[in-house]
């Protein structure tokens, strides 16, 4: 087998071990025991301490993969139309999304593990920028007011999503959506 299909064989297998722990990360906070994820991946335990060799850098993978989805969700979005504010709003979709499956990483993020030190500066340095994009192409459409600061919005949207899993009521992504059609031009 020449070297080319073992490398791709590898990020797949790597793939769907970032996939399996995200998974398990939605449904058990990121404490979920390693072997769930194992189980979910359908490889063994040891498979995932050979890419991942401690929990934090497991979280730390699955975070990065989670951001950089969402960062290349907005052009991909952007161009698909139909608009530029129905694009902003998909990928508002998806960073709610993308924050309210985050169950535990706060409490990690603040922990004194050095692996968790550089992901909120990794995080707005990848997506406040397209969410800049995205509210620029929208306000240069006249689809909404210009003005608004990408940082303001996904900071309102994070404190949206605070409330988020602790009460079936109340849903994140359609009050994001009523803030993101506040800023329609009528």
């Amino acid at each position: 087998m020449s070297e080319e299909p073992k490398r791709k064989d590898a990020r797949r297998n790597k793939q769907s071990l970032l996939d399996a722990a995200a998974a398990e990360f939605v449904a058990q906070g990121v404490g979920a025991p390693v072997r769930d994820i194992a189980a979910r991946a359908g490889v063994g335990v040891a498979t995932i301490y050979r890419h991942f060799p401690t929990r934090a850098d497991l979280v730390v993978a699955v975070y990065r993969h989670q951001v950089e989805s969402t960062a290349e969700a907005g052009p991909a979005l952007l161009a698909a139309g139909p608009t530029a504010h129905r694009a902003l709003a998909k990928w508002i979709d998806l960073f709610v999304d993308f924050l309210v499956t985050k169950h535990g990483l706060a409490e990690a993020l603040q922990s004194d593990d050095a692996a968790f030190q550089s992901l909120h500066a990794y995080f707005l340095d990848r997506l406040v920028p397209v969410c800049a994009t995205l509210l620029d192409a929208a306000a240069r459409a006249g689809e909404i007011r210009p003005g608004t600061g990408a940082f303001e919005l996904m900071y309102g949207v994070g404190n949206l999503c605070i409330g988020a899993g602790k009460d079936p009521r109340y849903d994140a992504r359609r009050l994001a959506g009523l803030l993101v059609d506040g800023l329609l031009v009528h």
